[in-house]
């Protein structure tokens, strides 16, 4: 009995110093995660309301303020423990190039986002078009991915390099837009009557705008008819309103003046007799 007791006396402060330590360590990572997502929270909300920053930096701020948090946690756990967190962040270092040298495609996803937040060749709300073949609206550009909404609500998540090597084309950073419309005459219609028709009809348009002025020209001569070109500008929040209005209206308004379509005619030869069928 008193062996055991001289055991207990002996383990007895070492088991209490180990209780204490888990119960230390524990609180620590609660208040440690708890105050990376309040800090994350914290500057998401004031990034958001900043009209100075671009919101597609914003989730990167966020990632990058709660990992940091949640990393000087980890490492406060550990040392909590006796751990030389000197020899740790050695350690990590090392771990770190040798994961890096694994991971080189992932770092080229970080190099490349970190280069589309720098250069902003697309930013978050604009629509984009890639030489990829992905097209749609930009939602995020994360630290390893950007995401893209398409026109037909499809969420389209792409790596960051695979953006950043890309043709990028950005519909919507200029604020307007230019629509070309070809609208083909028959020969032998009067075209001056269809060019003045079409020029009313484009200047009565409320999203056409009236700088630059619209341009309703002969294009280019074809078998069938001669193409009118009808060059109009539009803000680029109404560019497919306009288009979609104007290639109705146009349409609607020649038949109704009765110009027709021209259509295709082609002139077959009978070989033997040579005549036309």
């Amino acid at each position: 009995m008193e062996e055991a007791l001289k055991e207990f006396s002996t383990w007895g402060p070492r088991l209490v110093d180990l209780g204490t330590n888990l119960l230390v360590a524990l609180l620590i990572l609660i208040i440690g995660w708890w105050v990376s997502s309040l800090l994350g929270g914290w500057v998401r909300r004031a990034a958001s309301r900043s009209s100075k920053i671009d919101p597609t930096i914003i989730p990167m701020f966020y990632s990058t303020v709660v990992w940091t948090v949640r990393i000087f946690t980890v490492i406060a756990v550990l040392a909590r423990f006796g751990v030389q967190t000197a020899s740790l962040i050695a350690v990590l270092g090392a771990a770190g190039l040798a994961v890096g040298l694994a991971l080189q495609g992932t770092l080229q996803n970080i190099a490349a986002g970190i280069m589309l937040l720098i250069l902003r060749p697309i930013r978050a709300g604009e629509y984009v078009a890639l030489s990829s073949g992905s097209d749609g609206t930009v939602e995020e550009v994360g630290l390893f991915l950007t995401r893209l909404v398409q026109v037909d609500g499809i969420h389209l998540t792409l790596p960051n390099s695979t953006v950043w090597n890309a043709t990028i084309t950005n519909y919507s950073r200029n604020k307007t837009r230019r629509l070309d419309i070809p609208v083909p005459v028959r020969y032998g219609d009067d075209l001056g009557v269809v060019l003045a028709k079409l020029k009313t009809l484009v200047d009565a348009n409320p999203d056409a705008l009236k700088d630059p002025e619209p341009q309703v020209k002969v294009f280019d001569y074809k078998e069938n008819g001669i193409i009118v070109n009808v060059r109009v500008w539009a803000e680029a929040s109404k560019y497919w309103d306009l288009r979609w209005g104007l290639y109705q209206q146009i349409r609607s308004a020649l038949e109704e003046a009765g110009f027709q379509p021209p259509i295709p005619l082609r002139e077959i030869q009978n070989p033997k007799t040579g005549a036309a069928a």
